[in-house]
Order: structure tokens, then sequence, then C-alpha cells
């Protein structure tokens, strides 16, 4: 042990940064805004853009390891040079996963986030 851990120096020891309005929540508000329709209209604004998405990639998938297991004689057909439909499938697996993430972090920014925000501030008594 090194001694500036033992004095309680290291990042996580420090209390968390708290601004000077910020306040914590009770448990009795927080129940109050789960159960508000403010908060269910972003549980649903989630919902209604992560299920699909999730269902539509894992299928998707599926679907490139069913081919991959099944359909043998189809994923090693040729498309360009030595370049077979698994080799195209394998990276539109790879494309559709960075495209899913950079279409959440833009949805989520737009469209989730400033809602989760405002119902933070209210809680904490922040602007």
């Amino acid at each position: 042990m090194s001694p500036s851990s033992s004095r309680g120096d290291s990042v996580a020891d420090a209390p968390p940064l708290k601004t000077p309005q910020q306040r914590q929540p009770s448990t009795e508000e927080y129940t109050e805004v789960q159960q508000s329709a403010e908060f269910a209209e972003l549980r649903r604004s989630y919902r209604s853009f992560a299920f699909p998405l999730t269902l539509a990639f894992i299928t998707w998938y599926l679907l490139y390891v069913l081919l991959s297991n099944y359909a043998g004689g189809f994923m090693g057909a040729k498309v360009i040079g030595n370049v077979n439909v698994a080799l195209v499938l394998g990276v539109l697996q790879f494309v559709s996963t960075f495209l899913i993430a950079w279409w959440y972090a833009r949805t989520a920014a737009a469209k989730l986030d400033p809602k989760a925000e405002a119902i933070k501030n209210r809680m904490e008594g922040g602007a």
C-alpha cells in the first residue's frame, strides 16, 4: 500500500462533486417522478427506439450465423475476386454495429438526454 492511498488521496475516495444548488432527492420524490407522465414519455421514447433496433440487429446477426452454418454454398459464392458473400456480410455486421451506435448517440442527444436532463435538474433543484 502506498503512502498516498493510506491518506485517502485517491480519486475513488473523493466525495462526488456537487454544484451549490444541487440537492439529494428523497425516495418519495424518486417514486413520484417514476410515476409521472414525463418520465413515462422518456421511457416510452427510449423503448420505442432501442427495443426494435435491438431486435432487428439480433435477427440480422442470427441470420448471418444461420447462413454460415447451413448455407455454405451461398456464403462461399464469390462476389469479386476472392471476396465471398460471407466476407461481405461479416463486414456489414461491423458496419451495422457502428451505424446503430452512431444513430443511438444522435437520437439520445437530440431526444432523450434533454428530457432526462430536465427531470434531473428539477429533482436536484438546479436550473
